[in-house]
């Protein structure tokens, strides 16, 4: 090797600086073809000085290039990191030394990152590298900082091997990923029941155990204390309170409807089904008070299957406490929330149907032959005249306890339902005609316990006599609010009938059903010019049995039948 002081060169065409720099005895002139070139030589270095020829061609074009390339480097939020073949760091951007501890350049790529856990991603980058293939991976460093990394092979610079690393922040990315399995894994153990657990736990324990989970889960992931939870009574389009934490008692208490007007955001959020974020309660028209000292609110509204069914509100002493990251986070948290309620209420409502299936089953195969307990009594009180009084007691004990009978089966089967279940037929609310008392009269069975069924569905207390004898010895002995009777009785014609049985039952709503046959006896002609307001035409729709029993009377030219489309009971 020379002794000679070695010089960088980058001449023009002629050469000139070279040729000044090549004289016996005093230096070692090493020209370099461009300034790519001349940049790659100053690597391998060591050069007492650089000499750069003003007249070089495009080197002004070439400076400009690399000083632009240097200030996009510099200033984009990627680290990049040129590393030479044993791993270690030439040269680095701003973003990266920024991320780095200590001077990067000339330290292991891993050791200038704090010795991060590769958490994602397989084998080992460098090798992967190395063998011309590129490697992306995840780092977590000790200050959970999470970088999504890849490590590449670069084209080699005279013979030597370099890779170019490049890492990009996904901290906030992997954290609110992290926090939105964190919701769905509690969101998706909020109710914590299986169906076989539903069997041994009553309905008030499975709710406070929902409530429970509910107030971890907001507490613990959302770090929410003020918190109110509403579900929908679709019936009376009520918002009632399910849970509140950190509410005024005013505020728990007060009644709020699925309004947009007039029943603060609560109200606002059901109506619209869209999330309200109320920056600031000094001046937002919607907002009612709710925690003592609130000053800012956010109210999403809980939906399944596009149906609101209730609303998830917090509230804050902080104003413009909530941003669109915490909206979005509860959105999704209020998705688990529905779920759990509907799943809870399905649960509810499966266990009722089954308990309710039984029920009506019994009460079915018990119906029939309880009415015929009650018509064979009543027959003996009205038929045995002189009968002494220890018999007619008797007899009517007998009558009390038939009843009750029925009475307790139809009581279990209202204990068991949940609230919210709704056991309306056609929309129809079955307290409408709850504690009716009413008569059936008709001769085919299917009839009697279709009666049965439907009306008591409806809060009907029903009975029900095959002929007019038997309807008339339980009209006797018993009040209602109804009889409803059929024209073609086996032992009485029906005028007669209806004449008798109004007679009985003065007070009660007379009502006639016909078939669309010919009436020989002209039992509807005749009943209608004695004051028939009602008529029901087989088959009929529940809600002209409903209309008939619990409608305005219609006048004496009209009777109660529509053009509608028909079903049986």
């Amino acid at each position: 090797m020379s002794d000679h002081t070695r010089v960088l060169v980058l001449d023009g065409p002629e050469g000139s600086a070279a040729d000044l720099l090549r004289r016996p005895g005093e230096f070692d002139a090493v020209p370099a073809e461009n300034l790519t070139h001349l940049l790659s030589l100053v690597t391998e270095g060591p050069f007492a000085a650089l000499v750069i020829a003003p007249h070089a061609p495009g080197l002004r074009e070439q400076f400009g290039r690399y000083a632009q390339a240097e200030r996009i480097l510099e200033s984009i939020d990627i680290g990049i990191a040129i590393l030479n073949e044993d791993g270690r760091i030439r040269w680095a951007n701003g973003t990266f030394r920024s991320r780095s501890e200590g001077n990067a350049v000339g330290q292991d790529f891993f050791d200038a990152l704090g010795k991060p856990e590769i958490v994602e991603g397989d084998g080992n980058p460098m090798e992967m590298a190395r063998a011309g293939h590129t490697a992306r991976f995840r780092l977590r460093t000790s200050r959970n900082n999470y970088y999504q990394t890849s490590l590449a092979p670069l084209p080699a610079t005279e013979g030597r091997r370099v890779f170019v690393a490049q890492c990009r922040e996904v901290t906030l990315r992997v954290v609110q990923q992290q926090k939105l399995d964190a919701l769905h894994k509690a969101g998706s153990s909020l109710a914590g029941l299986s169906p076989e657990q539903l069997d041994e736990m009553p309905i008030e324990q499975r709710i406070q155990l929902l409530k429970q989970n509910l107030r971890k889960s907001i507490h613990d992931l959302l770090n929410y204390n003020v918190i109110e939870i509403r579900l929908l009574n679709r019936q009376s389009n009520r918002l009632e309170p399910v849970l509140a934490e950190g509410m005024t008692p005013e505020a728990e208490n007060r009644v709020l409807y699925a309004k947009a007007e007039g029943n603060g955001v609560t109200g606002f959020v059901a109506a619209t089904g869209k999330s309200y974020l109320c920056r600031d309660t000094s001046c937002d028209p919607h907002y009612l008070r709710g925690a003592p000292g609130a000053r800012s609110s956010m109210t999403v509204p809980l939906i399944v299957a596009d149906q609101v069914i209730g609303t998830f509100n917090v509230e804050s002493t902080e104003p413009n406490a909530f941003g669109p990251n915490e909206m979005q986070f509860c959105e999704l948290f209020a998705r688990e929330i529905a779920h759990a309620l509907y799943m809870l209420e399905l649960l509810t409502a499966q266990k009722y149907c089954s308990a309710s299936q039984s029920i009506k089953a019994v009460n079915r195969e018990i119906a029939l032959p309880v009415d015929r307990i009650l018509t064979s009594a009543t027959a003996i009180l009205g038929d045995l005249v002189g009968l002494p009084p220890v018999m007619t007691d008797h007899l009517r004990r007998i009558i009390d306890q038939a009843r009750q009978i029925k009475q307790g089966i139809l009581k279990v089967g209202d204990d068991l339902a949940p609230i919210q279940v709704n056991s309306a037929i056609d929309g129809l609310s079955p307290t409408r005609l709850k504690g009716r008392r009413v008569l059936v009269v008709d001769s085919e069975e299917h009839m009697r316990q279709s009666a049965h069924a439907t009306l008591e569905k409806l809060g009907c207390d029903v009975e029900t006599a095959a002929t007019g004898k038997e309807a008339l010895q339980l009209a006797a002995v018993s009040n209602y609010d109804a009889v409803i009777c059929d024209i073609k009785l086996p032992d009485m014609k029906g005028y007669d009938a209806y004449r008798q049985l109004r007679d009985a039952q003065p007070k009660a709503r007379m009502i006639l059903m016909a078939g669309f046959g010919y009436d020989g006896g002209h039992t509807l002609v005749k009943a209608k010019q004695d004051g028939l307001r009602f008529v029901l035409f087989k088959p009929f729709l529940v809600n002209q049995l409903v209309g008939a029993l619990d409608g305005p009377e219609p006048p004496l030219s009209r009777l109660a039948m529509q053009p509608e489309t028909l079903l049986s009971i």
